[in-house]
């Protein structure tokens, strides 16, 4: 990688997965980025074919979908699939249009009041298989900030513009036409000013499987969209969201990932009016909300804060945060280890 970043480390434990986070800084996308692609291309080449070249779309179906739902992403796109080389796969992998199906954990809460509006997050995945990058961009007349997901997808983010989002895994076995989510994601910070813009984004761009994904504002506004590729989204102004949609359809994937128990939990957070900040924040360091599951891949790999009135975003590890905002955001790298026991931090 093209970057000189700062080094941290989360002292290890018992260890049995690693995984290193960098912040990486670049406005216009560029070496930094194309670094970041050579990076990680072979993995997500062998993941993107995991079902055969010919289950995916062909560049033209890819190319003519976003153009059709997202087309003010399109000269990002041509300039990211320039900077990857202008192959036919990268570019029908970058589109994130119908890519292979696959699933994640995920609990996520706003804490809205008039003086400030906080939206938390646990992502709970398999930590050998997350990026680790958090991009600063500034692509679209919008400075971004963002866990990335498949290049430049987003897992959770915001924009200067005072909205942050983030993704949660629906719970649903449904599959269809549409998009990966985190290039909804993308869109939505690339585009979007408020909550009434992105409710409206959501409710029309096909995904190709069900997510729940929270948004919230600098205004204190806040909705989370329920949306699946067989039914219409659902978009309600709820504060909660974990890997369940309005009930439970896949019951091994609810029991093993505890959705019930963890919505549960934050519902009673974020109804409760003596609920702080630190109160929200500190329990998504705790279980149930922190899972330790990364045996099954369910474990929590980092904790995210946005606060997106002021422009900040938080990472938490045991013993370490990362604060970042859109005039401090230093490039670092720190190292993480997860053990069989949970993640270790000394």
């Amino acid at each position: 990688m093209n970057v000189s970043p700062s080094s941290r480390e989360v002292p290890p434990g018992e260890m049995d997965k690693m995984l290193d986070f960098r912040t990486v800084h670049e406005a216009t996308a560029g070496p930094r980025w194309q670094a970041l692609f050579a990076h990680h291309w072979p993995a997500y080449e062998q993941w993107y074919l995991s079902e055969g070249e010919r289950e995916r779309p062909g560049y033209l179906a890819c190319y003519n979908a976003l153009r059709r739902h997202m087309p003010e992403l399109l000269d990002t796109y041509r300039a990211l699939c320039d900077l990857a080389g202008g192959g036919d796969l990268a570019a029908r992998f970058l589109s994130l249009y119908q890519p292979p199906p696959y699933i994640t954990g995920c609990s996520q809460a706003v804490l809205a009041s008039p003086d400030s509006t906080v939206l938390a997050r646990n992502y709970d995945y398999p930590p050998e298989l997350c990026e680790g990058t958090i991009l600063y961009t500034h692509w679209n007349a919008r400075r971004v900030i963002a866990m990335t997901d498949c290049l430049w997808g987003v897992l959770d983010g915001m924009n200067d513009a005072g909205l942050a989002v983030s993704l949660a895994f629906g719970g649903r076995k449904s599959v269809g036409q549409g998009f990966g989510a985190p290039i909804i994601l993308r869109y939505l910070l690339e585009f979007c000013d408020s909550v009434p813009e992105a409710a409206e984004v959501l409710a029309r761009i096909p995904t190709h499987m069900a997510y729940n994904i929270t948004v919230a504002d600098s205004a204190g506004r806040y909705v989370t969209a329920m949306i699946g590729p067989d039914r219409r989204a659902s978009i309600r102004r709820v504060p909660v969201a974990t890997n369940h949609q309005k009930k439970i359809e896949w019951y091994a994937h609810a029991l093993a990932s505890e959705t019930l128990i963890r919505e549960r939990q934050l519902s009673i957070l974020v109804d409760d009016e003596a609920t702080t900040e630190e109160r929200l924040i500190a329990a998504f360091a705790s279980p149930p909300l922190f899972r330790h599951d990364y045996r099954r891949g369910l474990g929590t790999v980092y904790t995210a804060v946005y606060r997106p009135a002021a422009g900040r975003a938080q990472f938490h590890w045991p013993g370490l945060t990362l604060d970042l905002g859109f005039d401090h955001f230093p490039e670092e790298r720190i190292t993480v280890r997860y053990g069989v026991r949970g993640l270790h931090s000394g």
